[in-house]
């Protein structure tokens, strides 16, 4: 069994370039749909990530021909398709271990009129309920069934097949969005669908689709249309690089006084990212398409015009992404001044700062969404201890302020990292970092 615990030496000044991996979520979106077409389709700057691999093994189960002709590329070609493997028992037990394979829904009722799918596991942040995306199949006429007693979801076209009609989303859901996407450009009529997310990753996906002969109108905004086709072809997509881990990449730097310049980060994707940071007090200097983060010995968190304390809260995009609400919360630790992290979106997200206070973090949780950070100005240093990892981005949250602290500090659980990020340990230990699976 492979290592799973980091052993962290924190203090030491980090300096040199990061590559940022391609994006996690909008790779399993892209990977996905791949089921759409017969025809083959290659995706570049895919990260290798357990996540991600989980979901390509199970496209191998389901019969696509997957190859991989570079470390991040990949050739799929799902022109024969075994439905029945949907049923097995090998297929529910590792289904149910990613919650991205939810995004397999739509494709599969799309082209070949049914689905089956255990409930997905994930990380542990609250709850995250797929309503938004059977509500969607069943306005284009999908059949809808939950067993509850062994958690499985089935959808399937009625007789006739799906119909475009107006679907008016419950919530802004990005995989929720997509799914029902992916359903929509093969379906019989014209689509509508409004209260649509629109981060990047959705606008990659919508892009790779019209590129295949799907007709989507409005990426890029909270209304698309759609006119369904009756086939889609082959193409070949380059996913973004991460902005989660980009923005993971700008918090490490200030954390660990660090000069880090982040390589092709895409930066006109990132919308309110470094902008974000920059609240806290952080210098980001864009260099052409990279950003460089200067050593800080101090950085200072702004306030609202009228003094008042600042808040940093999450929102759909173009708004900060929930991801980041970890990274920026351990940031502030070591600012000056105070911050208000308010998280909507997860009720339980907020968990790991029993961790942070441990460590000597002076964070007020006031409930579930909302935690005070009080910024030490690298008075008080925070110390190495034993903690584990609940989820991807709390995990990462964690690895920073351990890298930071002062002494040796252990994080169990980091299969949850792994999940999210590539190779990290390598990476880091390349500008600096002392980290030791163990």
């Amino acid at each position: 069994m492979q290592a799973d615990t980091f052993e962290v030496t924190g203090g030491r000044p980090l300096a040199g370039e990061l590559h940022p991996q391609g994006a996690k979520n909008e790779a399993l979106q892209i990977i996905a749909a791949v089921l759409l077409s017969d025809d083959p389709i290659t995706i570049s700057n895919v990260p290798d990530i357990i996540d991600v691999n989980k979901l390509i093994e199970l496209l191998k189960g389901l019969g696509v021909t997957v190859e991989r002709l570079a470390p991040d590329t990949w050739r799929f070609c799902a022109g024969t398709i075994d439905i029945s493997y949907l049923r097995s028992e090998t297929f529910m037990r590792d289904a149910q271990k990613l919650r991205g394979s939810v995004m397999l829904i739509g494709p599969l009722l799309a082209r070949f009129g049914r689905a089956v799918l255990p409930k997905p596991g994930g990380d542990k942040i609250g709850r995250r309920r797929l309503d938004t995306h059977f509500l969607g199949f069943q306005k284009l006429g999908a059949e809808f069934k939950y067993d509850d007693q062994r958690d499985i979801y089935y959808v399937e076209q009625p007789k006739g097949g799906l119909k475009g009609t107006y679907i008016h989303l419950d919530e802004i859901s990005v995989t929720g969005t997509a799914n029902v996407v992916m359903a929509a450009v093969l379906t019989k009529g014209h689509t509508t669908i409004y209260n649509a997310a629109c981060e990047p990753y959705l606008q990659q996906l919508c892009a790779m689709l019209v590129r295949m002969g799907a007709k989507i109108e409005g990426i890029g905004s909270n209304l698309l249309k759609i006119e369904g086709v009756e086939h889609l072809s082959g193409t070949e997509h380059r996913c973004l690089p991460d902005m989660i881990e980009i923005g993971s990449f700008i918090g490490l730097a200030a954390m660990t006084q660090g000069d880090i310049t982040i390589k092709n980060a895409a930066v006109d994707q990132l919308g309110i990212i470094p902008y974000t940071f920059e609240r806290l007090g952080l210098t980001i200097e864009r260099i052409g398409d990279d950003l460089h983060i200067p050593s800080h010995d101090h950085y200072e968190i702004q306030t609202f015009i009228d003094g008042s304390i600042m808040t940093i809260y999450d929102a759909p995009w173009p708004g900060f992404t929930p991801d980041l609400m970890s990274i920026i919360l351990v940031t502030a630790t070591q600012a000056r001044g105070s911050v208000l992290i308010h998280q909507k979106m997860f009720e339980s997200r907020l968990f790991f700062v029993d961790k942070l206070i441990d460590m000597g973090a002076q964070i007020i949780l006031c409930d579930p969404h909302r935690a005070t950070v009080i910024g030490l100005d690298r008075r008080y240093p925070l110390r190495g201890i034993d903690m584990t990892s609940p989820d991807i981005r709390a995990g990462q949250a964690l690895l920073i302020a351990a890298l930071s602290a002062k002494g040796t500090s252990r994080i169990h659980n980091i299969h949850q990292i792994d999940r999210g990020y590539q190779h990290i340990d390598t990476r880091l230990n390349a500008i600096g970092a002392e980290i030791v699976r163990v």
